[in-house]
């Protein structure tokens, strides 16, 4: 059974991640009709990493930002954005269309990211 406290962290990622990840692809949204994919889906992750980092630290986890959580975070998030990256461009190259491809994306990379971040929160809040 799930302890309290995960279940309370989830809810809280979700709740943050869905505010990340709906700014993330506004901006993807709105800049890919101009340039490219790839920069466009770019500029919003990046945009939406400094809220998303903000965020997770004082709501989901209830910790401070710090340098040690912040270098953790944007590991965790420098592997993440790859993955999207990685992700983006194959479910392009199935076909599927620049509006709906990050959806794929996220249904894979969300649940990822959580249990790569939880890591880094509890493991330097520990150190």
């Amino acid at each position: 059974m799930m302890k309290r406290e995960t279940f309370g962290e989830m809810f809280r990622f979700a709740v943050v991640g869905t505010i990340s990840t709906v700014l993330n692809y506004v901006i993807y949204w709105i800049l890919q009709h101009w340039i490219n994919v790839n920069v466009a889906y770019t500029i919003g992750y990046v945009l939406s990493f400094f809220v998303n980092y903000w965020l997770t630290a004082h709501f989901t986890f209830h910790e401070q930002t710090s340098t040690k959580n912040g270098i953790g975070f944007g590991g965790a998030h420098l592997f993440n954005y790859f993955l999207h990256i990685g992700l983006l461009n194959f479910f392009l190259w199935l076909g599927l269309s620049k509006e709906l491809a990050p959806l794929g994306v996220y249904a894979i990379a969300v649940p990822t990211n959580f249990i790569v971040v939880r890591f880094v929160f509890k493991h330097f809040h520990r150190s």
